[in-house]
């Protein structure tokens, strides 16, 4: 899931890079400002100045405008959403075709066997007259004058006579083997077909009632017309989309392009292979979090790890010489206020506004969201798994929605069953599996553990205070199937 920095789609990189820079940044003033009355800010908690969580989620909504339109070939396409709706460049199908292997036929039976049409072959080249016929495969153009499309196995097919009448050859009896495609030719059967057309011969018959008007037989643009309007703008680009595209005759789609997103993971103390040592601890937030940020819209860059201190931090932050930056930055380990926790200090020397400094909510309060001057945004992370889970839910996936031009995730609510104790000012994010009766807490969810987060399959939103009342549920990502 997470795209190594030399292998990422240079198309991608370079429109996005150049799209973004050439499109405004939203005015700050239409983010509300971090504490802000207006968001309910408290100071009574347990954090004096972090946003109440759902304050601190409409701010990370509302970051970003979403990337301007680019022009992607259909294969580096898939998880963006449409810019422009999606027409139809071609009619489907493009002319009257068969649906089935059988013979094509005009008038009433016995129809002469003139001709053999294939599929991507060249058209029969004439109009049927009343008592004739043509071999066919699916999918290949029907002759003018043809009313149905009778299918082998409800046919019977002569050599030399009509069926039933003097000279009669072999037959194919209803339901038995149909012989493949223009191999049929009883001995001393002459070539029919128009002049240079492919071989026909013999004669074709139906068992009643297997021949209807129009039968078997797609109509050009039956399907979808020419010009159709098939999906609108903002739809996401699924594999069927890719598809459907393809088959209207689109080669690139206007998209708006996925978020680019670096990832940052500090401290001394984190490795990232093999069994770590007295002191050290390996990384869970590194792997967790490409597959985050491709659920969210996003496209990740293999994540790179920096020792602590300001210094290397500031260089990163500052745009690596071997590529252009991602619109979003996300950094993990160094959103607290401890002695190896620089975030704070290396963006105010960068000039970033810092739009969320902290959250009300337990675990990942020590979380932050600030823009560089470049237009960038930077998502700070605690450095405990499960709370950069809650903190990369609560600002980075709805800010990626928004670049993305993704809709809001869609809100579920739903009662809670089983112990839950609330926080007097801070919401908790509880992992839970949904139940028969309500959520149902899966308990593992501390700081430090993504084991209650792995068995869950939402995190409910536990205001302070909770009595009991149906709480809200953020879906977390889930396997792909």
């Amino acid at each position: 899931m997470a795209v190594p920095r030399s292998t990422v789609h240079e198309a991608v990189h370079e429109a996005v890079h150049e799209a973004v820079h050439e499109a405004p940044s939203r005015d700050p003033g239409t983010a509300p400002s971090p504490g802000s009355p207006a968001e309910g800010a408290s100071h009574h908690g347990a954090h004096a100045g972090a946003l109440p969580w759902e304050s601190a989620r409409r701010v990370a909504a509302s970051a970003a405008l979403p990337l301007p339109p680019v022009d992607l070939p259909l294969h580096l396409a898939y998880g963006c959403r449409l810019a422009a709706p999606l027409h139809a460049l071609v009619p489907v199908p493009g002319a009257d075709v068969a649906a089935m292997d059988g013979y094509a036929v005009a008038g009433d039976p016995p129809w002469r066997v003139t001709g053999l049409v294939l599929a991507g072959g060249a058209p029969f080249g004439a109009a049927l007259a009343p008592g004739t016929a043509v071999e066919i495969a699916t999918g290949a153009p029907v002759p003018e004058g043809a009313e149905a499309v009778l299918p082998y196995e409800l046919a019977v097919r002569t050599g030399g006579a009509p069926p039933g009448g003097e000279g009669a050859g072999r037959s194919v009896p209803p339901g038995g083997f149909a012989p493949p495609l223009g191999r049929f030719a009883p001995p001393g059967a002459p070539p029919g077909g128009p002049p240079g057309g492919p071989p026909g011969g013999g004669w074709v018959s139906a068992v009643p009632g297997a021949v209807e008007p129009g039968r078997h037989i797609r109509r050009r643009g039956e399907d979808c017309p020419l010009g159709t309007v098939v999906l609108t703008a903002g739809s996401a680009v699924t594999p069927a989309v890719l598809g459907l595209a393809a088959g209207l005759g689109h080669d690139v789609l206007r998209v708006r392009p996925r978020p680019l997103v670096s990832v940052l993971v500090t401290g001394d103390e984190v490795v990232t292979r093999g069994l770590p040592g007295p002191g050290r601890v390996r990384d869970a937030i590194g792997p967790m979090l490409p597959g985050l940020v491709e659920w969210a819209g996003g496209l990740a860059e293999a994540p790179r790890w920096l020792p602590d201190g300001a210094r290397a931090l500031a260089a990163a932050l500052a745009g690596a010489p071997d590529g252009p930056p991602g619109q979003v930055v996300v950094v993990c380990g160094a959103s607290s206020k401890g002695p190896a926790d620089h975030l704070r200090a290396v963006l105010s020397g960068l000039g970033a506004e810092i739009l969320v400094d902290g959250v009300a909510v337990r675990p990942g309060h020590p979380q932050l969201l600030a823009r560089l001057p470049d237009g960038r945004l930077v998502a700070g992370l605690p450095g405990n798994p499960y709370a950069a889970l809650v903190a990369a839910l609560t600002l980075l996936a709805p800010a990626i929605r928004a670049l993305a031009g993704g809709p809001e995730a869609p809100r579920e609510r739903s009662a809670l069953t089983g112990p839950v104790r609330p926080h007097h000012a801070d919401t908790r994010m509880v992992a839970v599996r949904r139940g028969g009766r309500g959520a149902v807490p899966v308990g593992h969810d501390r700081p430090g553990s993504l084991w209650g987060a792995a068995l869950a399959e939402a995190l409910a939103v536990v205001p302070p205070g909770w009595r009991g009342e149906p709480v809200e549920l953020v879906p977390l990502p889930a396997q792909r199937v």
